[in-house]
C-alpha cells in the first residue's frame, strides 16, 4: 500500500485496516486447511476405490470421453491388449482372447464409460467337457462289447496261427489293447476318479512299466532306466500304474516325434523330508503348448487323445499330490506326501 495514504489514515481507520488484515490471514489459513484436507479426503478416497477394484475378480478399466484410461486395476493391467479387442460399442457380450473366454460388461455413467472382463474360461471349459464327457461315455460303452469279442477272437486266432504269422497277431492285439485302453481311461475320467489306498512298496511299480512298456507300439531304440525307492507308502497302486503308464507313453511319444531314432527315458524315484518324488525324463521333443498339457480332449501330439494327462491329474488330485512338469531338463513329476 502506498506510504502516504497510510500516513493519510487516523488511527481508527489504521485499527481498522489492521483489523481487516487480520481478518483476511485468518480466512485464508483457513481456506487453505480446509483445501488440505479437501485434498487428503480426495486422495484416501482414490485410495480406497483402487484398493476396491483391486479385490474384484474382474479386469476393470475407467474410461474418459476421449476412450483415454483414468483409472485400472491390476488384472487390466496384466492384458494390456484386452481393452484393444473389447468392442465398446456393446453392453454385455463374450469374447474369446489368447485362448481364453471373457465375459464383456460396460455401463456408462456421466461421460465415462466403465468396462470390466470376466474370465469365464473354467465354466465354458466344464461345459464343454460336460457335454464331450457324455459323448464320449456313451461312444466308450457302445465300443467296449464289440472290442471285448475282438480280443478274444484274436486270442483264439493267435493259438491257431502258423508261428511265422503270429507277429501279426500279437501287433492287433497290441491294437486292440490301445483301444481298451482309451475306453477304460475315458470311462474313469467321465465317473470320476476314487483312490482305494493299500499299503505297497514303490518297487513293485517298475513291473508294472516294464508291462505297460511291452504293451506299447512304438519304433524308437529307446533305453529305459528304473530306479524305484525299496519305500512303502499308502496309496492306490493300480491308478499309480495308470499314471506312469500315460507319462512313459507320453515320453515314448515325445522320442518318435524327434528326429532322432534313439532316445532315454528314466524313471527316478526320491525322497525329501515327509514327501516322494517321481520323475520321469525323456530325450524328445519339447512340450508345444503348457496350457494345453493338463486339458482333456486336447492335443498336439500326433498319437494320443488328449485324456492321458489330464485322468492322471485327476488320479493325483485325487490323493492329494502334484502332477507337473519342468523343462530342463524335461520330465513330468508326481509328488506325494508319505
Amino acid at each position: 500500500m502506498d506510504e502516504n495514504i497510510l500516513k493519510s489514515l487516523d488511527s481508527s481507520e489504521k485499527e481498522n485496516l489492521q483489523q481487516g488484515l487480520k481478518a483476511l490471514i485468518e480466512q485464508t489459513y483457513v481456506i487453505e486447511n480446509e483445501y488440505k484436507q479437501l485434498n487428503e479426503n480426495y486422495t484416501a478416497l482414490r485410495q480406497m476405490v483402487s484398493e476396491i477394484i483391486e479385490v474384484l475378480p474382474m479386469a476393470l478399466w475407467i474410461l474418459d470421453a476421449n476412450k483415454n484410461i483414468i483409472l485400472h486395476n491390476n488384472l487390466a493391467t496384466q492384458k494390456p491388449k484386452l481393452l484393444e479387442c473389447i468392442d465398446l460399442d456393446k453392453t454385455h457380450y463374450e469374447l474369446e482372447f489368447d485362448h481364453e473366454f471373457y465375459l464383456i460388461k460396460i455401463t456408462s455413467h456421466t461421460d465415462k464409460l466403465i468396462v470390466n472382463a470376466t474370465d469365464i474360461s473354467d465354466e465354458k471349459r466344464n461345459e464343454r467337457l460336460a457335454s464331450m464327457g457324455t459323448v464320449a461315455a456313451h461312444l466308450a460303452h457302445e465300443i467296449r462289447n464289440p472290442i471285448g469279442s475282438i480280443s478274444l477272437l484274436s486270442s483264439t486266432l493267435f493259438e491257431r496261427s502258423e508261428l511265422k504269422n503270429k507277429h501279426i497277431v500279437l501287433e492287433i492285439q497290441k491294437a486292440i489293447s490301445r483301444v481298451e485302453r482309451i475306453v477304460n481311461s475315458t470311462l474313469l475320467f467321465t465317473k470320476g476318479v476314487h483312490v482305494n489306498l493299500n499299503e505297497f512298496n514303490l518297487q513293485e511299480l517298475q513291473n508294472e512299466c516294464e508291462q505297460a512298456i511291452g504293451a506299447y507300439n512304438y519304433l524308437a531304440n529307446i533305453d529305459f532306466k528304473f530306479e524305484f525307492l525299496d519305500l512303502k507308502i499308502n496309496a492306490d497302486k493300480s491308478l499309480l500304474a495308470l499314471v506312469l503308464q500315460n507319462l512313459l507313453y507320453n515320453a515314448i511319444d515325445a522320442i518318435e516325434e524327434s528326429e532322432n531314432d534313439e532316445g532315454c527315458i528314466k524313471v527316478q524315484c526320491e525322497q525329501k523330508e515327509d514327501k516322494i518324488f517321481i520323475k520321469v525324463y525323456d530325450s524328445g521333443v519339447g512340450i508345444k503348448d503348457k496350457k494345453m498339457v493338463f486339458e482333456a480332449f486336447k492335443t498336439t501330439k500326433l498319437k494320443g487323445n488328449g485324456l492321458g494327462l489330464s485322468l492322471s491329474k485327476q488320479i493325483i488330485d485325487a490323493h492329494n499330490g502334484v502332477l507337473g512338469f519342468d523343462e530342463n531338463p524335461k520330465c513330468f513329476f508326481i509328488e506325494l506326501k508319505i
